[in-house]
């Protein structure tokens, strides 16, 4: 009889134990969910691009058979976009010979412009962006140009202007024989999005 009392003791303690963990555990998740579901108030990327005084053009589009981005789960995967002007025209050439590292920066921010359109049409609002998770530049270059990093920063600036730390990212930046079009640049990205 003494043992069926303490395994009885034993049982309710267990049982009283696993439920209060069950309910922290639950309230925790939900706790978390409801922080991780949205941006952070103040958190405002479309706000910033008209400080900015920058209206975003209709994205470029597609010059081949691909599409201009693809969404798998909560990221988002933009193709390579380079520095094409509203009115079509690009900046082309390359890199240690007939660009300077001012304009390729130039037009590294320009093709931001422009994956930043395809980013609001895809998405409805750049407020649902994230994290600029990965970006790799390539660089229409002489053999002998080694400032790569220095052009692309053009489209790195201008991310962390339009998402402050959210817009920091992991990047590549590298030197290339030859672009489509001659164009001096290009740039793809992956993205992280609020669902």
């Amino acid at each position: 009889m003494k043992y069926s009392y303490l395994s009885l003791f034993a049982f309710l303690f267990l049982f009283i134990s696993l439920t209060a963990c069950q309910q922290a555990a639950s309230s925790e998740a939900t706790t978390e969910a409801e922080t991780v579901e949205g941006p952070e108030e103040g958190y405002d990327p479309e706000a910033k691009l008209k400080e900015l005084g920058i209206t975003l053009p209709s994205p470029p589009q597609p010059v081949a058979n691909y599409v201009n981005g693809v969404q798998a789960g909560n990221l988002i995967f933009l193709a390579g976009k380079g520095p094409r002007y509203a009115d079509g025209t690009e900046i082309t050439g390359k890199l240690g010979q007939d660009v300077t590292i001012e304009k390729g920066y130039e037009g590294a921010r320009l093709t931001a412009i422009n994956q930043l359109a395809v980013l609001k049409t895809m998405l409805g609002n750049l407020n649902r962006v994230k994290r600029i998770v990965k970006v790799l530049g390539m660089v229409n270059s002489d053999p002998n140009f080694v400032d790569q990093p220095k052009v692309i920063n053009g489209f790195s600036d201008l991310m962390v202007e339009v998402f402050g730390d959210k817009g920091r990212h992991a990047r590549a930046a590298v030197g290339m024989a030859s672009l489509p079009r001659g164009q001096a640049v290009e740039i793809e990205l992956v993205v992280e999005i609020y669902e």
